[in-house]
C-alpha cells in the first residue's frame, strides 16, 4: 500500500508546446508499471485551453470547479460545469479548457499504452475557441 499525501507531490505549469495560457498540473497518481492508469487535478486559468490531441486509451474527465469547454473534432463546443464527468473515446481527436471569464478544474484520468498517455497535436486556435455555445 501507498499513501500519497496531499501536497506531497510539486505542482506543474502546463507546458506551452501542448496549453495555450496558464494551466497548473497537480499530479494524483501514476502507479509504476504494470499499472497503466494515471490521474491529475487540471486548472485552467480563464482562456486557457488544451492543444488539439487524441488518448491512445481514452480519457475521462471529471469537472471539479468552475465552467469550462470541450469539443471533439467536427463537433460543437460545449459547456461543462462541475459534477460533469466527460469521456473521450480512444483516438478521438478533443481538446478542453476554461470559457473566456471563468477558470475551470477537472480531474483527468488516462491510461498509458506503450508508455504514452496522450498524443499532442496543434493549437487550438482563437477562431475554434470563440465557437462556443
Amino acid at each position: 500500500m501507498e499513501i500519497r499525501r496531499a501536497g506531497s507531490q510539486p505542482s506543474g505549469k502546463g507546458p506551452a508546446d501542448w496549453f495555450t495560457g496558464a494551466v497548473r498540473i497537480d499530479p494524483l497518481f501514476s502507479p509504476p508499471d504494470p499499472a497503466r492508469v494515471a490521474g491529475a487535478l487540471v486548472t485552467f486559468e480563464p482562456g486557457a485551453r488544451t492543444a488539439w490531441h487524441t488518448h491512445p486509451l481514452g480519457q475521462t474527465l471529471v469537472v471539479t470547479a468552475g465552467l469550462g469547454w470541450v469539443q471533439r473534432a467536427g463537433g460543437p463546443v460545449e459547456e461543462i460545469r462541475p459534477g460533469d464527468v466527460v469521456w473521450f473515446p480512444p483516438g478521438e481527436k478533443h481538446w478542453h479548457g476554461a470559457t473566456p471569464d471563468t477558470a475551470m478544474s477537472h480531474i483527468a484520468i488516462q491510461e498509458k499504452l506503450n508508455g504514452s498517455p496522450v498524443d499532442w497535436m496543434e493549437h487550438v486556435t482563437e477562431e475554434e475557441y470563440r465557437a462556443a455555445p
